[in-house]
């Protein structure tokens, strides 16, 4: 009975009890590891504290919202994404050497962020409403290019990766002829050597070369590599203690609260505290693909599967960076690593996904008795049925 009640609430909610359960989990482990990361600031952590509650309440609130709505909205969203964008490149603040904040007084964020939520939704709009043609690939790459173009000049290459990347593989589950992806991976082929000239700054291209031999410079490009892998090594099986790490708590490594968060917590718990995250994360995108299988239409099983594409990707490039698999570009490991910005967008984006879960839910198939007194079950959902005027039992 018990039981019964609780999932009769989070119904009410419009929330999945099972993913948010996870959620809560990583947040507090999340929460365990940037007081150790921080120095025990108590500053960041009232901010960390902060952004968890903002980031479960904007989840919440997203969640009450029908699916269609936002297949309504994502020319508008995109439009005011595009122009914010672009207030960056003329009013953004500048922070260690980008320009990638808009501080309007009360608040201060990376309009960036919103571009990982609005082109998915915007090529996926795009993508279920037009037949599909090369011309409709060409337009789809302009609409996935220009935010993207616009991010990598701030410059932040990272966030410019994944908002290209997630449009991308929005174009690629939602069905076209393997002639026009062939197209796309040529077209994106071609852009790579006009990036590395002309898009690239200086530091970008060292970090990319550092790959091969970080010792080549120590104490310059190689430092941030060099320092992640001793903290990962040392951390052995069992780690070193909670905030009884070397190389962060006597400041080492750097970044050590937001993009080398995961160096800090192989060092101080190991490959046991390792092992834990990754089953944290494992359990969300199993979740989420599940919930991405049970949506009743095209849309909300596109944007679902992109949404958890981002989050892995987020997680991919993070680990992959501080081991020294990929180069430094300044990815947030999600929901763990200290930033406002990045973790409200990811909550928007689970709230998001419940939505359209709750409303999947809603629209399970039923048994139906037809005109001539058959029991089938159709491939219809309730609203269907009701249009239909079969006998729901």
């Amino acid at each position: 009975m018990i039981k019964i009640h609780i999932s009769s609430f989070f119904n009410k909610l419009h929330i999945d009890s099972m993913l948010l359960f996870l959620i809560t989990l990583l947040l507090f482990y999340s929460a365990f590891v940037v007081w150790s990361a921080c120095g025990q600031n108590i500053e960041i952590m009232e901010k960390k504290i902060l952004h968890i509650a903002i980031g479960l309440l904007v989840m919440l609130f997203l969640a009450q919202i029908k699916p269609i709505f936002y297949e309504k909205l994502a020319p508008y969203l995109y439009v005011f994404c595009v122009l914010l964008l672009i207030l960056v490149d003329v009013f953004g603040k500048f922070n260690k050497g980008a320009q990638r904040w808009l501080d309007i007084g009360f608040i201060k964020f990376q309009p960036s962020e919103i571009a990982k939520i609005s082109v998915p939704i915007m090529v996926a709009r795009f993508m279920k409403r037009c037949p599909p043609s090369i011309n409709k690939t060409a337009v789809t790459l302009i609409i996935i290019s220009v935010p993207s173009l616009l991010v990598a000049a701030q410059p932040d290459l990272g966030t410019a990766i994944i908002i290209a990347t997630a449009g991308l593989f929005v174009l690629f589950i939602s069905g076209i002829r393997w002639k026009f992806i062939a197209f796309t991976a040529l077209l994106v082929t071609v852009c790579i050597p006009f990036m590395w000239l002309f898009m690239m700054h200086d530091y970008q291209r060292d970090r990319i070369m550092m790959l091969l031999d970080p010792a080549n410079d120590p104490l310059g490009a190689g430092y941030h590599i060099i320092q992640s892998k001793i903290a990962i090594g040392s951390g052995g099986l069992n780690g070193k203690g909670w905030l009884h790490g070397t190389q962060s708590q006597l400041e080492f490594l750097p970044e050590r609260n937001t993009d080398f968060i995961f160096s800090v917590l192989s060092e101080e718990l190991g490959l046991i505290g390792v092992l834990a995250l990754l089953a944290l994360y494992i359990s969300i995108i199993m979740r989420c693909l599940m919930i991405s299988l049970r949506a009743h239409n095209t849309f909300g099983r596109i944007i679902t599967s992109c949404f958890i594409f981002i989050f892995f990707i987020y997680i991919f490039i993070n680990i992959g960076m501080v081991t020294g698999i990929l180069p430094v570009v300044g990815v947030p490991l999600p929901l763990v690593s200290y930033g406002g910005s990045a973790m409200i967008i990811i909550m928007a984006e689970f709230g998001i996904i419940m939505s359209i879960y709750t409303n999947s839910k809603d629209s399970t198939p039923y048994w139906i008795r037809t005109s001539d007194q058959r029991l089938r079950r159709p491939l219809l959902y309730p609203t269907e049925l009701r249009a239909h005027k079969y006998k729901i039992i």
